[in-house]
């Protein structure tokens, strides 16, 4: 439930739709699930390294500059993304942001190995039924939120509207910004 990109995109696209949260859910689901399952298998030694962090961290931090820019020119110009981007990029969104948060993979290499192993040494099914719980957790707190901004927009008038998705493209800008200094700066450390 940390506010990061996934949360500030769960704004934005919550907007225009009710169920945004929970597609963004699915698309982080999509990366999460493997993602648990590759860490309990070792995974975890390749997430730590060096040169991973750089690579997620660029690519991550170019893909929330380009979803922020993207934001700012559609305030701009004042047009809303259509029906069907609207039902396909929060999955895509979701994943997106999931895979190029370093932030999601160094927890996972760390609170989230620790969490998973613990499950994991209950057995298979206590594994399985950690996994399903922290998704639903997911789930529920990106879909509350983006619910949230659906109802809000409505209430709030299209000035205040734009007001949050200005904050929400901004926060994202920084989140990009963040992640391309943090890799930039690492690989300027190994060199």
């Amino acid at each position: 439930m940390q506010p990061g990109p996934v949360t500030a995109t769960a704004i934005a696209i919550g907007r225009r739709s009710r169920y945004a949260g929970a597609l963004l859910t699915i698309g982080h689901a999509i990366i999460e699930f493997p993602v648990m399952i590759l860490i309990i298998l070792g995974m975890d030694k390749l997430l730590k390294s060096t040169r991973t962090q750089i690579i997620i961290g660029l690519a991550g931090g170019v893909f929330l500059l380009i979803m922020a820019i993207d934001m700012l020119g559609k305030l701009k110009t004042g047009r809303g993304p259509g029906r069907k981007a609207l039902q396909e990029r929060p999955i895509l969104a979701g994943l997106i942001l999931s895979a190029g948060n370093p932030y999601f993979l160094l927890w996972w290499a760390t609170v989230g190995l620790a969490l998973a192993s613990s499950a994991r040494s209950l057995g298979v099914w206590a594994f399985a039924l950690f996994a399903i719980v922290h998704w639903l957790c997911d789930c529920v707190w990106l879909q509350a939120v983006s619910w949230a901004s659906f109802k809000g927009s409505a209430l709030l008038g299209a000035r205040s509207e734009r007001v949050l998705l200005l904050v929400c493209a901004l926060a994202l800008l920084a989140f990009g910004l963040f992640f391309i200094y943090g890799a930039v700066t690492t690989l300027i450390e190994i060199t």
